[in-house]
């Protein structure tokens, strides 16, 4: 991996410091642009408050993403000073256990698949035929949790404490970047950000980059980004940084799907 390596990272604002640094470290040059932002809710709905005024009734609260700790967390303080004991606490991925602990709480995450599927494959999951689980979120994304979990037995659900957006850019200023910083590689999060890249990009500049490599968290993302008509994709084994750092070990600009 030389230096003339260009990567643009794509995480929210505010999230994308650390996976920059260990990119310049490693003698990538990094930039930033934001595919998502995200916005709390004006309020929540008074459902999702009488919700978590019942928390202590819930064997499983399930954070899907740092995010949803972001701002799911404010909501449950709110309510909850003191956390009710008794829970199983769950985090689809390591980097959301981790903002878990700095409230104390211990969260089972998968060891290696990092994804709602790998989630589901937990033992504590297995039998919750009649037991209420809590789904922390934000507005749409996937439905794979609640149906799997219902399909059990389970009675879920949700608490959507954010949405996401796509930046409002002005047109041609994505292509521009992209072009200016020679980006080799751009570091994608989700189906939604990619489809947030093609809509901030005109048919032609589309058209331009369908060639560009893209670093990919899943291989669902990546079976996405084909749709799409992306070919150079470089796939993770999951979305931490320590994982994307890996899927670009053998990585070089023009080599193809990793």
């Amino acid at each position: 991996m030389g230096s003339k390596a260009s990567v643009l990272v794509t995480r929210p604002a505010g999230q994308a410091d650390a996976l920059c640094s260990a990119l310049q470290e490693r003698g990538f040059t990094a930039h930033r642009q934001p595919l998502l932002e995200l916005c709390p809710l004006p309020a929540l709905a008074p459902a999702d408050r009488q919700q978590l005024l019942h928390l202590d009734q819930f064997a499983h609260v399930i954070f899907i993403s740092g995010n949803a700790v972001r701002f799911g967390m404010e909501e449950i303080e709110s309510q909850w000073p003191q956390l009710p004991v008794g829970l199983n606490w769950y985090a689809i991925g390591s980097g959301t256990a981790r903002l878990l602990g700095d409230y104390g709480i211990v969260a089972l995450t998968p060891t290696r698949e990092m994804t709602s599927e790998g989630l589901l494959q937990l033992p504590t999951l297995q039998q919750v035929s009649a037991e209420k689980v809590l789904i922390v979120k934000g507005e749409g994304g996937r439905e794979t949790l609640r149906t799997a979990l219902e399909a059990r037995g389970a009675v879920v659900n949700e608490l959507r404490c954010y949405r996401r957006i796509c930046p409002n850019l002005a047109p041609g200023e994505l292509a521009e970047c992209l072009a200016r910083w020679q980006i080799d590689l751009v570091q994608i999060g989700s189906g939604e950000a990619l489809t947030n890249m093609l809509a901030l990009l005109s048919q032609g500049e589309s058209t331009n980059l369908r060639d560009i490599a893209l670093l990919l968290p899943s291989r669902r993302v990546a079976r996405e980004a084909q749709a799409m008509g992306f070919t150079n994709l470089v796939v993770a084994e999951n979305a931490a940084d320590a994982a994307l750092l890996q899927a670009l070990e053998n990585w070089r600009p023009g080599s193809g799907d990793s």
